[in-house]
């Protein structure tokens, strides 16, 4: 196994990092190496409790901990180094997924073209689980014990990270997850570069019942039927509880995936917002979206009258739809297309001239959006940190990752919690526009800390996200070592 001296973790890397406060940071590096050592003995690492396959085993003393899990990283330090692209390229995710790869070839080439990684070049291994939720586990296996590859970059809904996260515990493989998600996980196998619920949904809300927002009184829930809209829509609903809303005021619904009929369920929503001031919030993913927002303009729902605020629908989405009936109606995210900062100009000219080159589907209408954002900044971020460390090694390249700085299109500077995982995110609110853009219309001061557990459910209580020493766990209310 390749080690790394927790104070060699960030030496000056002027052209790709932000140094930390040589202190605060040196203190805390040690903090997290101290704890990857004391975790090395276990084969999975999702959590203390619940989120875990196999329940840690604490070592008889901190200087003696088990045998390491096996390393995903490859033998050959010489030649490329292969990292994994796992998104669906058909099927009902691909409106979304197929540009989260698209953006990934494009930061791999832009690391390439700059020297590449340790002085390597990275070689992208493209796979299409195809929207097929257990095929996601299988290209994963795949990835990590036959392709040998050093990190792997994808999934987009909740149900397919569900069904990897097992193999990428089992194989110490490393997973950068670019997508909004309902929280209530932490894994020492995941970075979570999109945002937890107090980033997105829990603001949204907010802003819906604020007397800027429309000042809502009663609220449909309305997602895809699986984990992350459901859990979402739980949090939501303890929220919902605690601002004094009754749940005769919350109508809750679902559909499969690729559900494509939303005339009964919009003339529903239009039944059940008669004599309240009443806000739609959408969780419904992938080409679902195109005939619910379709069905809203032919019933002649406006922003005016009814506001929707969406979770998973972006730009990308919006090209398929005629957005001029759609006009007000609003998304949550921690990134849009049409901020303007000079760090978003280049990210975009960088993708339009990428499409260009390369002939994709779309040409000049293709458009940037938060995921495919997270998806940059993860990439980056793990290239910089296997600079730092010096080893495509999975545990010491898990230990730089953490306190990774990054300068995003959405204008902030962005910082990996090395705790919990998730990167601190600014949120913004947007309105749809007739060319399909946003304007943002209300947004945070700046970066927010995720919370991996919720605040708002009863049996999260006191339960900690924090794989730092002493604490050393996803899932826990009270700290493993003592």
């Amino acid at each position: 196994m390749t080690c790394v001296h927790p104070g060699r973790l960030h030496p000056d890397h002027e052209t790709r990092t932000s140094m930390l406060d040589k202190r605060k940071g040196l203190t805390m590096i040690r903090r997290y190496a101290l704890s990857s050592l004391l975790l090395l003995g276990t084969s999975t690492f999702g959590a203390c409790e619940k989120e875990e396959t196999k329940p840690a085993v604490a070592p008889a003393a901190p200087a003696a901990p088990a045998a390491p899990a096996p390393a995903a990283a490859p033998v050959d330090d010489k030649g490329p180094i292969k990292v994994g692209i796992l998104h669906s390229l058909s099927g009902t995710m691909a409106i979304s997924e197929t540009s989260l790869k698209d953006v990934a070839l494009m930061t791999i080439e832009e690391i390439n073209e700059a020297g590449g990684v340790l002085g390597r070049k990275l070689e992208p291994v493209v796979v299409d689980p195809a929207s097929n939720w257990p095929l996601f586990a299988e290209k994963a296996r795949d990835l990590i014990q036959n392709q040998h590859v050093a990190v792997t970059f994808g999934c987009w809904t909740s149900v397919s990270r569900k069904s990897v996260l097992p193999v990428f515990e089992e194989l110490n493989g490393l997973l950068f997850y670019p997508v909004q998600y309902e929280g209530e996980e932490s894994s020492w196998n995941v970075f979570y570069t999109g945002a937890a619920p107090n980033q997105q949904a829990i603001p949204a809300v907010e802003y819906l019942m604020s007397k800027k927002g429309g000042a809502a009184k009663r609220w449909v829930l309305l997602g895809t039927d699986y984990v992350y809209p459901r859990t979402t829509n739980k949090i939501l609903r303890y929220f919902l509880h605690a601002k004094g809303v009754a749940d005769d005021d919350i109508m809750e619904k679902y559909t499969p995936f690729g559900h494509s009929d939303y005339q009964t369920i919009v003339a529903d929503v239009k039944k059940f917002a008669a004599g309240k001031r009443t806000a739609v919030v959408s969780t419904i993913n992938g080409d679902s979206n195109v005939p619910f927002y379709k069905e809203l303009g032919n019933q002649g729902i406006k922003a005016t009258d009814i506001p929707v605020v969406a979770f998973s629908v972006g730009e990308e989405e919006l090209r398929g739809v005629d957005t001029k009936p759609l006009v007000g109606q609003l998304a949550a995210w921690n990134y849009f297309e049409s901020i303007d900062n000079p760090t978003n100009k280049a990210f975009i000219d960088k993708w339009m001239a990428y499409v260009k080159k390369n002939n994709l589907p779309g040409g000049d209408k293709r458009v940037t959006n938060d995921p495919m954002e997270a998806t940059y900044i993860g990439i980056h971020m793990w290239a910089q940190a296997v600079d730092q460390a010096h080893t495509t090694n999975v545990d010491a390249v898990r230990q730089a990752v953490g306190y990774q700085h990054f300068k995003a299109p959405s204008g902030f500077d962005i910082t990996m919690d090395a705790e919990n995982h998730h990167l601190h995110k600014p949120v913004f609110i947007g309105e749809v526009k007739a060319d399909g853009q946003f304007r943002v219309v209300w947004k945070t001061d700046g970066p927010i800390k995720a919370e991996a557990w919720s605040p708002y459910i009863p049996d999260d209580k006191g339960k900690i996200a924090n794989w730092l020493y002493p604490w050393a766990c996803g899932n826990c209310t009270e700290a493993k070592y003592k």
